[in-house]
């Protein structure tokens, strides 16, 4: 049965919608209608994947977004009112602007694999979201663009996911014109894996998501961590490290069964940890 549970209990529907099905978590932002991220979305999101983060049962996480937008970024008019403050709203700007950064570093350093599933518009901090989740599917009408250029604001820790994310000069023209790019130009610029129509999205990443939680988990958790470590080192130093973390891979027990139960033509019964 899907366990859905409302952050803000006072109203019909909360700012973060929680489903579970068997090993994978659904996370859908439910702050229509653009899915700004808010401070109190933001935090609702930041303490689920912290709850998530230890567990043995979740093996995959889906963010979803309810509504037309994905998410339109960081909540302009929630800063703004912070203008008055005495500091001209410092110290508001640095907190949601922090939070969002560790969002982003929270969701890349889980053990468990994270999919965003795009339906509509992902702007600046919304963009920022898609591209620092392990995997991105989205409809063919989805759009993406870091538009902060437009209106004074360049789209610098947006910058970060992107630049990582998409090809460098193919990020540096999101960053530069703040143009909107079609779902098709998104895939091209590495930062979406798959478009598929919108009667199919939910099928497709569940099978995604069903696939990466039918491997190893020793082997994601060390995966995982792996792929973002040696992403930043020199390529001498990656490989150095890389065949560390390979020869303690095949020291665990997962790896054992797994070439145990290919040489045996059979099913590899995989550890909970």
């Amino acid at each position: 049965m899907a366990d859905v549970v409302s952050f803000r209990k006072e109203e019909p529907n909360g700012l973060l919608l929680r489903e579970v099905n068997g090993p994978v978590l659904r996370l859908t932002l439910n702050n229509q209608p653009a899915n700004v991220l808010s401070i109190a979305l933001m935090e609702a999101l930041l303490a689920e994947l912290d709850a998530v983060g230890g567990s043995k049962d979740i093996k995959v996480i889906v963010i979803a977004a309810a509504g037309k937008l994905f998410s339109a970024g960081h909540d302009l008019k929630e800063m703004t009112l912070h203008r008055a403050d005495e500091d001209r709203g410092r110290a508001f700007f640095e907190r949601t602007i922090r939070l969002a950064a560790d969002l982003m570093l929270k969701i890349t350093r889980l053990p468990q694999a994270v999919i965003a599933e795009i339906d509509g518009l992902a702007t600046a901090a919304g963009c920022q979201l898609v591209a620092s989740c392990d995997l991105a599917i989205c409809t063919d009408s989805s759009t993406f663009c870091t538009p902060g250029v437009n209106i004074g604001l360049f789209c610098s820790t947006p910058m970060v996911a992107l630049s990582r994310a998409a090809h460098r000069k193919q990020a540096m023209e999101m960053l530069l014109t703040g143009e909107t790019i079609d779902a098709s130009t998104a895939k091209d610029f590495g930062l979406v894996n798959r478009i598929v129509p919108q009667q199919y999205l939910r099928q497709v990443v569940d099978k995604y998501a069903a696939v990466i939680a039918s491997k190893s988990p020793q082997a994601l958790k060390i995966g995982k961590e792996a792929f973002y470590q040696q992403a930043e080192l020199p390529l001498a130093d990656a490989y150095d490290y890389a065949v560390g973390v390979m020869v303690e891979n095949m020291l665990a027990g997962d790896a054992e069964e797994g070439i145990g139960a290919f040489l045996g033509k059979r099913m590899p019964e995989w550890k909970e940890d």
